[in-house]
């Protein structure tokens, strides 16, 4: 069955196979679906292999070959689970400033080591800026271009300290890859992705 015809439909919390037209084969329970426009939204084991998490996934039926009910839901489907808007809005802000924050150091010719840098210590501390060219870390410490060790400024403390430690980290991971073969190194790098 390519797609629905008038009057059918695909039941909340119903299991479904969908073959698409490249090949693919999709399955999982339905989360949603839209008649008009022929859209199934199916909620499916995690890629990442994380048991407590699940892919939602969007098929346009257009592009589906076939589809199999494996097992049809017919009671009501249970509530919805509530969203918490505040803490969606604040990802949301949160992402945006992120963004901003990344574009603003391309703007200002910030170096690609640089911009690394940034994200590197991000990734650890939250509480990072840029000032013009310079990196702040914490209101406490400063690095500035080339974004070496000896670049962290600041109050000598735990602060100083920690945040020369992500850096020397940083310039150590970044030898080791260029070291690495090609492919090892890409593949190291998008081990990193998938566990991030």
């Amino acid at each position: 069955m390519a797609a629905p015809g008038p009057g059918e439909y695909f039941s909340v919390g119903s299991h479904v196979s969908c073959l698409t037209c490249l090949g693919q084969r999709l399955q999982g329970e339905v989360v949603a679906f839209d008649y008009q426009s022929k859209m199934l939204t199916l909620k499916c084991a995690s890629s990442s292999g994380k048991p407590n998490l699940n892919d939602v996934i969007l098929i346009n039926l257009a592009y589906v070959s076939e589809v199999d009910i494996i097992n049809d839901r017919t009671e009501t489907p249970p509530p919805l689970a509530s969203l918490n808007v505040s803490k969606l809005a604040n990802r949301a802000r949160t992402e945006k400033e992120d963004k901003l924050s990344q574009a603003y150091a391309i703007s200002a010719g910030v170096s690609v080591e640089g911009q690394q840098l940034f994200q590197t210590i991000h990734k650890t501390i939250k509480d990072c800026k840029w000032q013009e060219k310079n990196i702040i870390v914490m209101d406490d410490v400063v690095i500035s271009p080339p974004y070496q060790v000896e670049n962290c400024k600041g109050k000598e403390g735990s602060a100083l300290s920690h945040v020369r430690k992500i850096v020397e980290k940083h310039f150590r991971d970044v030898e080791s890859q260029k070291s690495m073969p090609r492919t090892q190194a890409q593949q190291t790098q998008k081990d990193s992705t998938l566990s991030s």
